[in-house]
């Protein structure tokens, strides 16, 4: 029996469970975990800047391509502690991940040794399995039930912490006859499938809800065979956004509280019929239970057991991976519109298309400084359906999930549950590692940019070129608006004057220097009529130097975004509506 350390049997198990690319920081714990790393080869190493940093690349890495399980390497000290956010972010989004920590030698693990914490315990309510490996012999095993419980039922993260003794132990370990175990996912059955489809069909004006658990269950083409074939609108909510593409005639919009469309939420108030697949009803999207829930019916699918019933009871409900209850669905469907039992929805569908090509925000104002909504404007015209947008939280994710559009799977990389602050530049660069070919560009406020603005400098470094849509008005401007409520504007304006940059008046933060500080490239604009040929020196500065290139977008200080506190239908509209075609050039369908 071949013998090898345990260290280098983990990594031998990584590369045969389809790892190419880690993304860590090395310290003296997980130094023996390194060194083999080296000897053994075939696994590229992006070293970032932060260990947050690290975890959500792993994270964008995942989230680009269907297959991909990002892999996030430190200390288990304040690394695996740094690394507790991406944990969070991987599992509220259902994004398999793999975070492994060196720890202090399991003597010392009592002994309150340097570094040395207990981050197996930290660890366990973020993961689906946190494990300190105290026998080397075990390590192999490990390893092995980390990538079966990622990839079986609803995905998720693990994290393997890997004393410094039993990384340097050799142990017994063939690695040519390593297997994967058999991945679990559950089935929606053929009765199932039925009834749900005879609840559909029994209905008036349904909908199909697509989260992204279609998205995860790689099954987007499988949803657009299902609502073409029955002509049941989809309304994608934001993780499941691409699984329709926008320009798609039976594509309804979005739903809910921040980044939803007018046309989505006036559709959704006029269904009788929701059939969710893959989607968690998440309280965004959702917004009060009463209005979202009062007269219709609801079937919900899901991979997830405990995810049936947590926010509210369907009528009926499927537990199911998303690929195999589509499969199905789609062939009870087909048996029923060959016998011509099938409810012909067009009349239905033609009026959620009457709301989408009338019920729009205006995004075309010449203001300077500039309105937010004249960015996402002039991306839309210079980015094409093939652009992967990576973005996180606040006013700008939300008004870019307003305004812009998402015509494939993978396409819109967001982090919903959690919404870390900083997970923008470190996800984008996974997201382009994993598709180095694709044009990726990343939508960040001034403050999420600020977070982990250092991480810039891996993108230098190693070579990872995307374009960065930085839009500042310095302040924290989602938290600025949520205090309206309370009648404050305190603690969220990030403006001062900068003494070394005195053009910016109080806009602060010299970003352009900082970035080029970096190792990157970076334009700032002022007037919105520059923004075209900005973005388009940005795409070019990309490909030339292999750079992120930044291009900033100086915003007038203070612009309130549509939203609502409460319920769908009392969306607050603060700024002036599209009442024709001018006021929304790049709207999927313009006002006739």
């Amino acid at each position: 029996m071949p013998r090898m350390t345990a260290a280098r049997a983990a990594v031998e198990i990584l590369k045969r469970e389809g790892t190419d690319t880690a993304f860590g920081v090395p310290g003296a714990a997980i130094n023996p975990f390194y060194a083999a790393l080296r000897a053994s080869g075939g696994i590229e190493h992006k070293l970032a800047r932060h260990v947050e940093g690290a975890s959500h690349m792993a994270e964008g890495y995942t989230r680009a391509r269907a297959g991909n399980i990002g892999v996030c390497v430190g200390t288990s000290g304040p690394a695996g502690t740094d690394m507790i956010t991406g944990l969070y972010s991987a599992l509220g989004d259902s994004v398999p991940i793999l975070c492994i920590t060196g720890q202090a030698p399991t003597a010392r693990l009592h002994k309150e040794d340097f570094q040395a914490v207990d981050i197996q315990s930290i660890a366990a309510p973020v993961t689906k399995m946190a494990m300190t490996v105290l026998e080397p012999a075990q390590v192999p095993g490990a390893f092995q039930q980390a990538f079966h419980l990622m990839r079986s039922g609803r995905p998720g993260p693990v994290l393997i912490d890997l004393p410094l003794d039993v990384q340097l132990a050799e142990i017994e370990f063939d690695p040519e006859t390593y297997e994967p175990l058999p991945v679990h996912k559950p089935a929606a059955t053929r009765r199932q499938a039925e009834k749900a489809i005879a609840m559909l069909n029994a209905s008036e004006r349904p909908l199909i809800v697509a989260g992204g658990g279609i998205i995860n269950a790689d099954a987007s083409a499988l949803l657009v065979e299902f609502a073409e074939l029955t002509g049941v609108p989809v309304v994608p909510t934001l993780m499941g956004w691409g699984t329709i593409a926008d320009d798609h005639a039976l594509n309804a919009g979005m739903v809910g509280l921040q980044t939803s469309h007018r046309y989505g939420n006036a559709t959704f108030l006029e269904s009788d019929f929701v059939l969710g697949v893959g989607n968690r009803w998440a309280n965004r999207h959702t917004g009060g239970l009463d209005v979202y829930t009062e007269g219709r019916t609801f079937v919900h699918v899901d991979i997830e057991p405990t995810q049936i019933g947590r926010v509210f009871a369907p009528d009926y409900g499927i537990v199911s991976d998303a690929r195999p209850a589509l499969e199905l669905f789609t062939g009870v469907a087909r048996e029923l519109k060959a016998a011509g039992r099938l409810k012909d929805r067009g009349a239905w569908a033609a009026a959620a298309r009457e709301r989408k090509a009338t019920l729009h925000r205006r995004t075309h104002f010449d203001d300077v400084p500039m309105k937010p909504q004249r960015v996402y404007e002039e991306m839309n015209r210079a980015f094409g359906p093939e652009t992967r947008y990576v973005s996180t939280i606040g006013l700008s994710q939300i008004a870019g999930a307003q305004m812009l559009h998402v015509y494939r799977p993978r396409h819109w990389i967001n982090c919903g549950q959690a919404g870390p602050l900083g997970w923008t530049v470190p996800a984008a660069l996974g997201v382009a590692t994993a598709d180095p070919h694709a044009p990726v560009v990343a939508l960040s406020g001034d403050y999420d940019f600020q977070f982990m603005i250092e991480e810039l400098a891996v993108g230098a470094q190693h070579r990872i070129p995307y374009v960065h849509v930085l839009v500042n008005n310095s302040y924290l401007g989602l938290i600025r608006q949520a205090q309206r409520m309370f009648d404050i504007d305190f603690q969220v304006s990030l403006e001062f004057a900068n003494i070394n940059s005195p053009e910016l008046g109080v806009y602060g933060v010299d970003h352009v220097k900082v970035a080029e500080g970096l190792g990157c490239k970076a334009l700032r604009v002022t007037d919105p009529g520059e923004l075209g040929a900005a973005f388009e020196q940005a795409r070019k500065l990309a490909a030339e130097h292999r750079v992120p290139v930044v291009v900033e977008a100086i915003l007038e200080r203070v612009t309130n975004i549509a939203m609502s506190g409460s319920d769908i239908d009392k969306v607050n509209e603060f700024e002036e509506l599209a009442t024709e075609a001018a006021h929304a050039p790049t709207a999927i369908t313009p006002i006739a």
